[in-house]
């Protein structure tokens, strides 16, 4: 910006002095010579300080914006997927009549015969973790699923290995499982995307593949199965700030840790919405661990430092009942919320009437990851790139969403209403109970 303005400066100086010399009229060279230089310099010092006091102001604006902490990792954006995916907000569903946690956006089957085989089948699953309340919540959907397709006679064993939130050993689990040869199926929730693209390309050389949840730089699984994904979550959240900020304010933004493609999509495709929206004031970009005393801790320091604050975005939400509990602590008005669709914070929503929003990742995509194994392994067609539907909660249909009698760290959209169990086993949410080996 600056630069461009002193360019203009300089040009018009010398369109200036072309001109004078030319009407004849003006003072002799050498006078022109002498002041030139004076003029000059303080025209060129004028705009300077005009362009640093403008930088300036946008830096006072949204500061933010200017902290590490905002970078997106390039690796992990793409302007033609995030533009698809909001294209995809309103799409319909090619296949209607299915359950929700089957439906699919897009149609891109493969041929899966070449992986046909009578059951039972033995499906490895390698997870990232079960480290918070949304995995908790998915796994427990995906254990009761197996326990069904046991009954059915069409799963074995089900060889389950938890990384424990490390990258190296989910790629030293995957190597074990594929060194023992008792796999038929692998599905793969990778820890983070770069480190365990390799493992899995190894992989995919040797069965059919699933991943979910997060991605891998790679199209060699069989199918890669995910909700319409982080662009929505985070333009959907931003959107709804904006909307509800119409004269502009203050946003803290929370994130949870850099490096994973979902949540790297959820904040550049926030960012996109921030960036055309000058009114809002960015105040902050913070990462949060997934911790709620943490996260509590970092929006209660920017109250110190702020004041009130007029909205909260978050690329996940299961610290956002911490959030608000940092503002009742302090007296201060709720903010504009972003959430989830953790059920505590959809019960603090609903007795504290929030202004809020919870766009989700729904739990529902561990259920159809072990469902999409199986149809691999009967031969069935499945999508490449296998897009279910991304609901958001809203004001409008939270009373559908908000179950009083489940437990605060179950996530609402787990489809597993129609479950044997249900509801029984998601109000326990006990994950070690399940029984691997069989046989």
């Amino acid at each position: 910006m600056f630069k461009n303005k002193l360019f203009i400066v300089l040009s018009l100086i010398l369109v200036a002095a072309f001109a004078l010399s030319a009407c004849g009229g003006a003072a002799p060279a050498e006078e022109v010579m002498e002041e030139k230089p004076a003029e000059e310099e303080a025209v060129v010092e004028e705009a300077e300080e005009e362009a640093e006091a403008e930088e300036e102001v946008v830096v006072a604006e949204s500061p933010g914006l200017q902290m590490e902490a905002a970078a997106v990792v390039e690796a992990f954006w793409s302007d033609d997927e995030y533009q698809e995916s909001i294209t995809w907000t309103d799409a319909d569903v090619l296949n209607p009549e299915a359950p929700l946690y089957l439906q699919s956006l897009l149609d891109n089957k493969v041929d899966t015969t070449e992986f046909k085989m009578d059951p039972p089948y033995n499906v490895c699953f390698s997870n990232a973790g079960v480290n918070n309340s949304w995995r908790v919540t998915g796994y427990v959907t995906m254990r009761e699923q197996v326990e069904q397709l046991r009954a059915e006679g069409l799963i074995n064993n089900f060889i389950h290995v938890d990384a424990e939130g490390s990258d190296e050993k989910q790629i030293a689990d995957i190597e074990d499982l594929l060194a023992g040869g008792q796999c038929d199926v692998m599905i793969v929730s990778p820890n983070s995307t770069n480190a365990l693209t390799p493992i899995v390309e190894q992989a995919c050389e040797v069965l059919p593949v699933v991943v979910f949840d997060r991605g891998v730089q790679s199209e060699c699984p069989t199918t890669f199965l995910k909700t319409i994904g982080g662009y929505k979550f985070g333009y959907d959240g931003a959107s709804f700030i904006v909307d509800n900020l119409p004269d502009g304010g203050d946003v803290l933004a929370l994130r949870i840790l850099p490096g994973v493609d979902v949540l790297e999509q959820r904040w550049g495709a926030a960012l996109e919405v921030f960036a055309v929206n000058p009114q809002i004031n960015v105040i902050g970009v913070e990462f949060g661990a997934y911790s709620n005393p943490d996260t509590k801790g970092i929006v209660a320091d920017y109250i110190d430092r702020f004041g009130n604050i007029d909205a909260v975005w978050m690329d996940a939400g299961g610290t956002a009942v911490g959030v608000l509990e940092a503002f009742e602590d302090a007296g201060l008005p709720f903010p504009i919320m972003v959430g989830e669709d953790q059920m505590d914070y959809l019960k603090f929503w609903k007795e504290n009437d929030l202004t809020a929003i919870a766009p989700t990742f729904p739990t529902y995509q561990w259920r159809t990851a072990v469902l999409a194994a199986v149809m691999i392994l009967q031969g069935e067609e499945v999508d490449a790139r296998w897009v279910v539907p991304q609901p958001n909660v809203t004001q409008e249909n939270l009373d559908e969403f908000y179950l009083p009698d489940m437990p605060p760290l179950y996530y609402a959209l787990s489809g597993a209403e129609d479950m044997t169990n249900w509801p029984d086993a998601w109000k326990e949410l006990d994950t070690t109970k399940y029984v691997d080996v069989i046989d």
